[in-house]
């Protein structure tokens, strides 16, 4: 056995978050220092993992195996494909300028961070484990902390309770973080049942001997149970990945979570559903795949719509980009619907873009409210002026949401449609089109108004600084990596498409 990089990098934000509860207390800059280092660690071996991954051989590598109950098929077994690659590398990058994000945490520091850098043991180990056990453990593990990052750190915001459900908003707390953080810990244990009896039912018709990815894989499950299961792995995955109407959790949440929970959060958590349905729901279950293909793509068209004109209508400027994650992931939903070869490329091309782009927004939303105190759209104008920096940092995220050429988003959809169009369902082209256009419109109106518009009266934003110090890494790092990917779409293709031919073959779409 080789040096065991993907434990490496799975475990290093543990050991980091372990030294600083032991170490750290009251002193915040080894707090600091101790979660950029973690990782850092993480973020250089998946750069040095995508550069040993074998593109011809392809498949699954860089195993490792520890059994941990071998009486019920029970193993610690790592492995990545070329999903598992790019989902692990934009992890590690997420979680690094994540890290930098964090550096103005005042109130207990040193537990913010351990729980951040736990949470990211839980999602890097679902990219890369290979046992169903382990991967349901480490899915946990990634959405629980979420609970404590966002009622201890999160922000409470003013949702006024209007219409005939406006006293039941005002009795349970809409708006504040408390509220929010419940809310998305019982969806998404809600979705975790959902998950676990999907795989204890493959793994009791498998014959009960093992929980393995690869051995389940083999099986030939009959036709039935892969109609309710996938369908249990849609709606369990689902609701982490915000398919409506299981997606009220996201806005509620994104809106109250502190910076780098928010980048986390967005950027990789939600793709661990769509994940979750595309390995498991595709891979397990193709039957299922193939019949309830249909609903997903239907579903995923509303997501589109409802989302971008949902993020239309909202005044806070979170919110915005919360729902605009809820109608970018329709687009990763849209294109694994279409079972081509483009339109999964494109889905999954759409999780790295997405979670680029939506971590750069949250990192510059959370830049403006520290300097301006405000989320409120229409209250702020004119801050190009004063902060040109973040305004072009938000004007090129804002470029690669709308699907602008030379940036990550414009590959992503651009393969997602061609997908919708050669799929069997060439409607769903139009609402992916007009989600596009409706996605233009509101990013248009917030940066015109926030950063170029007529400058704003108010006393308290008249003399507000730009980025300065380490506010600049996860900008900086986050724009490049966008227009990176943008102009070199390969660079991700490469690996993805050596795991989705292989898919389409097997489920009998592609020859």
């Amino acid at each position: 056995m080789g040096f065991p990089i993907l434990s490496v990098i799975t475990w290093s934000p543990f050991v980091s978050a372990l030294i600083i509860m032991a170490f750290a207390r009251h002193r915040p800059t080894l707090v600091r220092m101790t979660g950029v280092v973690g990782s850092s660690l993480s973020l250089v071996l998946s750069i040095l993992l995508y550069f040993k991954y074998d593109h011809v051989a392809n498949g699954f590598q860089f195993h490792e195996f520890l059994p941990l109950v071998p009486s019920m098929g029970i193993n610690y077994n790592l492995a990545v494909d070329g999903w598992g690659l790019v989902l692990t590398l934009l992890t590690a990058i997420i979680l690094f300028a994540g890290s930098f994000a964090s550096w103005t945490v005042k109130t207990r520091g040193q537990e913010f961070y351990a729980l951040l850098l736990l949470l990211s043991t839980g999602v890097f180990g679902v990219f890369a484990s290979l046992d169903l056990f382990v991967f349901f453990l480490f899915y946990e593990i990634a959405v629980l902390p979420m609970y404590l990052l966002i009622a201890i750190w999160g922000s409470t915001g003013e949702v006024k309770p209007e219409g005939m459900f406006g006293w039941a908003f005002k009795r349970v707390g809409v708006g504040t973080k408390e509220y929010a953080a419940m809310k998305l810990t019982l969806y998404l244990l809600l979705g975790s049942a959902f998950i676990l009896v999907g795989m204890l039912a493959l793994y009791t018709a498998a014959g009960s001997t093992s929980f393995s990815f690869l051995d389940l894989q083999k099986v030939k499950f009959d036709p039935q149970l892969q109609s309710w299961v996938f369908l249990f792995f849609y709606v369990g995955f689902g609701v982490l990945a915000g398919i409506f109407p299981f997606h009220t959790w996201s806005p509620d949440g994104h809106a109250s979570a502190p910076t780098a929970v928010s980048m986390l959060h967005a950027g990789v958590l939600m793709k661990l559903g769509a994940y979750g349905v595309l390995r498991l729901g595709f891979g397990l279950t193709p039957d299922g795949a193939v019949q309830w293909a249909w609903l997903v793509g239907a579903i995923a068209c509303v997501n589109i719509v409802y989302g971008a004109l949902s993020a239309m209508s909202q005044k806070d400027l979170k919110y915005v980009v919360a729902y605009s994650s809820v109608s970018h992931m329709g687009v990763v939903m849209l294109g694994m619907a279409t079972l081509t070869e483009q339109g999964i490329n494109g889905s999954v091309f759409q999780m790295i873009a997405h979670g680029i782009m939506t971590g750069l927004f949250f990192a510059l939303v959370g830049l403006v409210y520290e300097k301006a105190h405000s989320r409120e759209i229409f209250k702020m104008g004119g801050f190009a002026t004063m902060m040109p920096g973040i305004s072009t940092a938000f004007a090129i995220g804002g470029f690669s949401s709308l699907g602008l050429p030379a940036t990550a988003g414009f590959v992503a959809e651009f393969l997602t449609f061609i997908g919708a169009w050669q799929s069997a369902h060439s409607w769903w082209l139009i609402p992916g089109v007009l989600g596009a256009f409706f996605t233009s419109i509101y990013v248009l109106r917030v940066v015109k108004q926030i950063f170029y518009g007529a400058k704003s009266t108010d006393p308290h934003f008249q003399d507000l600084p730009d980025a300065k110090g380490t506010e600049w890494v996860a900008i900086v790092v986050l724009v490049c990596i966008l227009v990176l990917f943008g102009v070199l779409p390969n660079l991700m293709l490469g690996p993805i498409d050596t795991t989705t031919v292989p898919l389409l073959v097997k489920m009998g779409v592609m020859r």
